[in-house]
C-alpha cells in the first residue's frame, strides 16, 4: 500500500520497451551456477560436458572395521558423499526382536526334535539378537535407518564406468555391495547435494557401534594459529602448521633413508624457526648445513683435530641464582666420567671410583669447589693436562695414566687439551665435524652436546639443538645415556632436540633409543627401506596402508606425528627457501661456483 502510495504522489515512470525486456529476462544466481545442459538417463545424468552417476549401498556383511570408507574417501575421484541416519524408537525395535527371537529359537527347537544338524547360522543370529535386545534395553545402544549415497562426476561415459569398477573392487573387498540408482539418478543426485533430502529411500537398520565406523574421520588437520609451515597435508591439502614448543616437550625424531630428503625437511624448519626468533645448534656430521650458516648470517665451527676451534671438556654451566652449586658439579663429574669411559674404551668398577676421586681433586686444585663463588669457575677451568697430574699422583692408575696421555700428549692433545676458544652467541651455530676422524666422532658429538647442554642451562631462551646421524652417540652406553638426558631435562629450559638416524634399526635396539622416541612429541618418518620398515611399523604402531605409504613414498613426502595426531605430509618450500637448503649435488656446485666467481669479482 505505502508503495502505490509513493507511485500516485510523484507518478508513474515510464519504461522503455528496451528496459521491459531487460527486466522480464534478468538473470538470477542459479542461471550463473546451473550447467548448460542437464540430460536424465537411466544409469546416469549428462550435465554440460560433464557425467555423474549415483550409487546407494544395499548390504553390508556382519562386522565392520573401523576406517572402512577410508579408501573411498581418498579415491582421487571428484564425488558427492551424503550420510542419512534415521533414528528408529527402542520400543518398536524391541518389539520386532521379541517376535524374532520367538521364530529363531522354534526353528533351532524344530531341527532338535527331528534329529537334524544344528545350523551355526541360526546359533549366531539367535545370540545376536539377544545381545542387541539387552544393550537396547539398557539404553547401552540405540537403532537406526542408515542410506549412504555416492555420486561419481567423470568426462565420459567409459571413466565413468571405470570409477564405477573402483568403487565395486573397493566395496566387495570388504563384502559391501553397492547398486546403481537406476530409472532415480535425478533423486540420487538431489540427495548427495547438500539440500538434506533422501529421495532414494534405500536404508539399512545399524546400532550405534557399526553406524560409528561408517563415519569418514580420518583425515587429522593440524593447523594452528602459531608455529612454522611444516608442509602440505595429503589427506585434504590443508596446511600443516605447527608449533613444537605448543607439546609436552619440543623434542623431535627422524626416521629416514638416505636420499628421502630429511635433511632438506630439517633446513626447511630450522630456517623458518629462525625467521621466529628461535636459536638453533646444529650438530652436522657431513658439513652439509654450511650454505644454510652463510646464507643466515650464522657461525660454522668446524671441528678436528686440525681446526682452530676447541671445547675443553672440563668447562662447567654459569650456575643460576636458584641452582646448588653442589648440584651442577656433582653432576659435571657424572657426565665427565661417562665421557671419559667412552675416550678410554670402558672402565673397571675400581677405575671408574678413581676417576670420580680424581676429577673432584682436579677441580679443587683449581679452586672449583662447592664452598667457592661459582662466579669464578669459569677463569679456573681446569684442562685435561691437570687431570693426567692428578692420577699419576695417586696409586692404582698406572693403565689409566697410559690411556689419557694421547689426549694429552698425543695426536690428539691439540683437540682434547685446550681451553674452550668458540662463541655460541649467533643464531645459528653449526659445529661441522665431518673431518674428525671416524674413531673419534663418538667423543666429539659427547663434548659437544656437554657444551651445548651448559649454554642451555646458563640461559633460559627458546633454542633447538639438532643432532644429525645420532646412531654415532648411541653406540656407546654413555652416550645414548647422555642423548636421552638432554630430550627428558630439555624441556624445563626450553630446548627442543631433534634426533636424526638413517639406521633405525641400531637406534633402536638400545633401551635409550625407544625411551627418546617415546620423550619425542614429534615424529617425523619418511620412505623406509624394506629392511627396517618391520621395526618402523612395529614402533610407532602404523598400519598396513601407513607402512606401504613410507616403503613408496617419493622424496619429501612421509607420515608427520604431533602428539596424537598424525598425517600424510609433504614438504614444500619457496623458491627462495630452496636455494638456501638445496642438498643436490648438482645445485651444491652451482652455488659454489657462483660464490667463487663473485670472490674473483670482488678481489680484482
Amino acid at each position: 500500500m505505502a508503495f502505490d502510495f509513493l507511485n500516485n504522489l510523484f507518478g508513474k515512470k515510464e519504461i522503455n520497451v528496451e528496459d521491459k525486456i531487460f527486466e522480464d529476462e534478468a538473470f538470477d544466481v542459479r542461471d550463473i551456477i546451473a550447467p548448460p545442459y542437464i540430460g536424465v538417463s537411466q544409469d546416469h545424468i549428462k550435465l554440460g560436458e560433464r557425467f555423474a552417476k549415483s550409487f546407494f549401498i544395499f548390504s553390508y556383511p556382519r562386522y565392520l572395521n573401523t576406517g572402512w570408507f577410508s579408501p573411498v574417501i581418498d579415491l582421487n575421484t571428484p564425488m558427492d558423499i551424503s550420510f542419512f541416519v534415521h533414528p528408529i524408537s527402542s520400543e518398536l525395535i524391541l518389539k520386532k526382536l521379541r517376535k524374532k527371537i520367538t521364530e529363531v529359537s522354534s526353528e533351532i527347537l524344530e531341527r532338535e526334535e527331528k534329529g537334524l544338524i544344528r545350523d551355526p547360522a541360526l546359533e549366531i543370529s539367535y545370540k545376536d539378537i539377544e545381545n542387541l535386545r539387552d544393550k537396547l534395553m539398557t539404553a547401552q545402544e540405540k537403532m537406526f535407518r542408515f542410506g549412504l549415497y555416492i555420486t561419481i562426476y567423470e568426462n565420459s561415459e567409459k571413466e565413468l564406468r571405470d570409477t564405477e569398477l573402483t568403487l565395486r573392487s573397493i566395496f566387495e573387498s570388504r563384502l559391501i555391495y553397492i547398486k546403481p540408482a537406476l530409472f532415480k539418478q535425478k533423486e540420487g543426485f538431489i540427495s548427495c547435494n547438500p539440500y538434506g533430502l533422501d529421495l532414494i529411500d534405500v536404508h539399512t537398520p545399524m546400532d550405534t557401534e557399526p553406524l560409528s565406523t561408517s563415519f569418514p574421520f580420518i583425515s587429522f588437520d593440524l593447523s594452528s594459529n602459531e608455529g612454522i609451515l611444516y608442509g602440505i597435508n595429503r589427506h585434504n591439502n590443508s596446511l600443516v602448521l605447527f608449533d613444537r614448543f605448543s607439546l609436552e616437550n619440543a623434542n623431535s625424531v627422524v626416521f629416514a633413508k638416505a636420499g628421502s630428503g630429511k635433511s632438506y625437511a630439517i633446513k626447511l624448519e630450522v630456517l623458518r624457526y629462525l625467521m621466529q626468533g628461535v636459536d638453533v645448534i646444529i650438530i652436522d656430521p657431513e658439513n652439509e648445513y654450511e650454505f644454510l650458516s652463510d646464507a643466515v648470517g650464522g657461525a660454522f665451527l668446524k671441528i678436528s683435530l686440525t681446526s682452530p676451534n676447541h671445547l675443553n671438556p672440563f668447562d662447567l654451566p654459569t650456575p643460576g641464582p636458584d641452582d646448588n652449586p653442589e648440584d651442577i658439579l656433582r653432576s659435571n663429574i657424572i657426565n665427565l666420567v661417562g665421557l671419559l669411559r667412552i675416550m678410554l674404551g670402558g672402565l673397571t668398577p675400581e677405575e671408574d671410583s678413581i676417576l670420580d676421586e680424581a676429577l673432584t681433586e682436579t677441580y679443587a686444585i683449581r679452586d672449583i669447589t662447592a664452598q667457592a663463588d661459582p662466579k669464578t669457575w669459569q677463569n679456573n677451568t681446569p684442562l685435561m693436562s691437570d687431570f693426567e697430574e692428578v692420577l699419576e699422583s695417586m696409586t692404582g692408575t698406572e693403565s689409566l695414566v697410559k690411556r689419557i696421555k694421547k689426549f694429552t700428549k698425543g695426536t690428539f692433545a691439540d683437540f682434547f687439551n685446550q681451553q674452550s676458544n668458540i662463541s655460541v652467541e649467533k643464531s645459528l651455530v653449526v659445529f661441522g665435524i665431518r673431518d674428525m676422524e671416524e674413531s673419534l666422532r663418538p667423543i666429539a658429538l659427547y663434548i659437544i652436546m656437554r657444551y651445548v647442554w651448559n649454554i642451555v642451562r646458563t640461559k633460559l631462551k627458546k633454542r633447538i639443538l639438532v643432532i644429525d646421524e645420532a646412531w654415532w652417540l648411541m653406540q656407546s652406553e654413555d652416550g645414548a645415556s647422555f642423548l636421552f638426558g638432554l630430550a627428558k631435562r630439555g624441556r624445563k629450559y626450553w630446548l627442543g632436540v631433534t634426533t636424526i638416524t638413517q639406521d633405525v634399526a641400531d637406534f633402536m635396539q638400545s633401551n635409550y633409543g625407544k625411551a627418546i622416541v617415546t620423550n619425542s612429541s614429534l615424529q617425523l618418518l619418511m620412505k623406509q627401506s624394506p629392511a627396517t620398515i618391520d621395526v618402523v611399523q612395529k614402533t610407532f604402531n602404523l598400519t598396513e596402508q601407513e607402512k606401504y605409504l613410507l616403503l613408496e613414498a617419493a622424496v619429501g613426502e612421509g607420515l608427520f606425528f604431533a602428539g596424537k595426531k598424525h598425517v600424510a605430509i609433504s614438504v614444500v618450500a619457496s623458491q627462495t627457501e630452496d636455494q638456501i637448503i638445496t642438498t643436490a649435488p648438482e645445485e651444491v656446485l652451482r652455488i659454489k661456483e657462483a660464490k667463487r666467481r663473485i670472490g674473483n669479482a670482488e678481489n680484482v
